[in-house]
């Protein structure tokens, strides 16, 4: 059985995408306060308990700084557009390294991808993932080195490809764990360790992998 731990405030971007609501609903059913931002208010129903704050762009420093007020944890959950060039991972991080430093909030938990960095090598997952979503990849890869050139208590979580479906709590973690061209995550499953990182924290200035 889990210990007793202690509530926190969780600052979530990318609170509207497919894992991002995964993330509000585990962190909200843990009794944690979620702070989510949000291009418009209004996004969230209100019996949901969701603190909204508006968030105009990755370049808004002024709402991350309001946003950031009484948080314990960020969690990133961004993930850019399905096709096309994009660099809204690296831009936010641009934006939120900065703003959390400053505003003496230390944690950060950020969904990037295997395949990134030291992990994009000659293996068929890193071939296949690059040539079908390259410019998602690039935009992580881009994003990682922020993170870690900061002073902040990070971890940098590497899934492999995502799918829907219920959080079955069947999973694998690890540094080292092998990712292979079949393996896969669930968004919930990858939404209910990202939480329990900010819970209790196992992976700090790491890269975790993660899979079924």
């Amino acid at each position: 059985m889990r210990q007793n731990v202690s509530k926190r405030t969780i600052l979530l971007l990318g609170a509207t995408g497919r894992t991002g609501r995964h993330v509000v609903a585990r962190g909200g059913g843990a009794g944690h306060a979620v702070v989510a931002l949000v291009r418009r208010e209004g996004t969230f129903a209100p019996e949901s308990g969701v603190r909204e704050v508006a968030w105009t762009g990755v370049s808004d420093g002024a709402g991350l700084r309001d946003a950031l007020e009484g948080v314990d944890v960020v969690i990133s959950a961004l993930g850019g557009s399905a096709t096309g060039v994009t660099t809204v991972c690296t831009d936010a991080m641009r934006t939120l390294v900065p703003a959390m430093t400053a505003a003496g909030v230390p944690r950060l938990i950020a969904v990037s991808a295997h395949g990134a960095r030291e992990t994009h090598d000659r293996s068929l997952y890193a071939r296949a993932v690059w040539s079908r979503v390259g410019e998602k990849m690039a935009d992580k890869e881009s994003m990682e080195p922020l993170i870690a050139a900061s002073r902040l208590d990070w971890t940098i979580v590497r899934p492999p490809m995502l799918r829907d479906g219920p959080a079955t709590g069947a999973y694998r973690t690890g540094e080292d764990l092998p990712i292979r061209l079949w393996h896969f995550i669930g968004r919930a499953d990858l939404a209910d360790f990202l939480v329990r990182e900010a819970e209790e924290p196992h992976y700090v200035r790491r890269y975790p992998r993660i899979r079924r």
